[in-house]
């Protein structure tokens, strides 16, 4: 009798050409099976599913310059690619923290570098926010050098049950750890028109603010429900119906980008957790440690900018960028997700 446990399992085909759900699809789930799947998508200027291509990563490098036996830290560990360059080269003499919010993609980049030869001798990861870099630095020696990433990845984008876009339809909930906190829905519920515009102008800049947040209010008020993505994309759609008709569907892509994103940084304090991350900052690094952050909106950089500028001023920094470094051109045609990234540097006094 044939053995079940080696009998071979012959894969569940789609219905159709094309799989609808998220779920079946096996190459979005298991990128790392399917190489020349993934190949053809990245020379065509996209990311595969449930993939993300790391960003800036030669500029990082060549600013960090990362020696074999020192300490680092990545505050943002997400798919781990700007992590296994820096372990490169620190050529299995040294140590990195790593840390995340998010408990369903960290356990995934974990065992990923695991596997790439990565043990607890050279790679320490947390389930730990960024703003709290004291905490972990006080069970180590101060950092030689840091990075922040502080962009979402590209799996959490594409994962519609996280519902970080307004792309594919799911729940409306854009938290990076969905076991802690309120949902982007539950949010809305009690959320007033005042509080909503104000959002949508300090995190996201969006020119039609009051327009969304009288829709999205009024709409609620009503006993309408706005609990999932495309809910929220269709009161978006309803708020803009005055705009000329040539120009509405572009002017609710970008506000629906934008509306997400303030509801994502609202529901996860990430300005709150920037803020304290910068403020530590400078204590957790080594005298000329070196410390590099990749933003990407407007307000995120401002933080940025003031802190190192601040800190210079104060000689905590002995050097910071004086111009942002930008993704080059060819990076941005093979990542089109790279277009808004804006990387600051400083150095650590002696």
């Amino acid at each position: 009798m044939e053995n079940q446990e080696n009998k071979h399992k012959r894969r569940v085909r789609y219905s159709g050409s094309y799989p609808k759900n998220y779920k079946e699809k096996y190459k979005e789930l298991h990128p790392e099976k399917y190489g020349d799947t993934v190949s053809k998508v990245i020379q065509k200027g996209s990311t595969p599913a449930g993939m993300h291509i790391s960003i800036c990563v030669q500029e990082i490098l060549d600013f960090l310059q990362i020696k074999p036996g020192q300490k680092g830290l990545d505050a943002t560990l997400g798919y781990g690619g700007h992590t296994s360059e820096m372990l490169k080269c620190l050529e299995s003499q040294g140590h990195i923290y790593a840390l995340d919010v998010d408990p369903i993609e960290s356990s995934k980049t974990k065992e990923r570098l695991r596997k790439l030869g990565y043990g607890e001798d050279i790679l320490t990861i947390k389930l730990e926010n960024f703003a709290n870099i004291d905490k972990v630095a006080s069970e180590t020696e101060k950092f030689d050098f840091v990075l922040a990433d502080l962009g979402v990845s590209s799996m959490q984008i594409d994962n519609p049950d996280r519902g970080f876009s307004y792309k594919t339809d799911g729940p409306l909930d854009l938290r990076m750890n969905p076991e802690k906190g309120i949902s982007a829905a539950q949010r809305l519920k009690d959320i007033t028109k005042e509080e909503l515009m104000g959002m949508l102008i300090e995190n996201s800049d969006e020119p039609y603010a009051e327009q969304i947040a009288q829709t999205v209010t009024s709409k609620l008020k009503r006993g309408a429900e706005i609990a999932t993505t495309r809910q929220l994309y269709q009161a978006i759609e309803e708020a803009l119906a005055f705009l000329p008709a040539q120009d509405c569907r572009e002017a609710v892509k970008k506000s629906s980008q934008r509306t997400f994103q303030a509801l994502r940084i609202d529901v996860n304090n990430e300005f709150e957790a920037l803020y304290s991350f910068l403020e530590k900052l400078p204590e957790v690094l080594a005298p000329n440690g070196r410390v590099a952050i990749l933003t990407f909106h407007s307000g995120e950089d401002r933080l940025v900018k003031k802190s190192f500028k601040q800190f210079y001023k104060e000689g905590v920094y002995s050097d910071i960028s004086q111009e942002v470094i930008r993704p080059t051109p060819q990076e941005c045609v093979r990542n089109s997700r790279a277009r808004s990234t804006k990387m600051r540097w400083a150095v650590r006094a002696e």
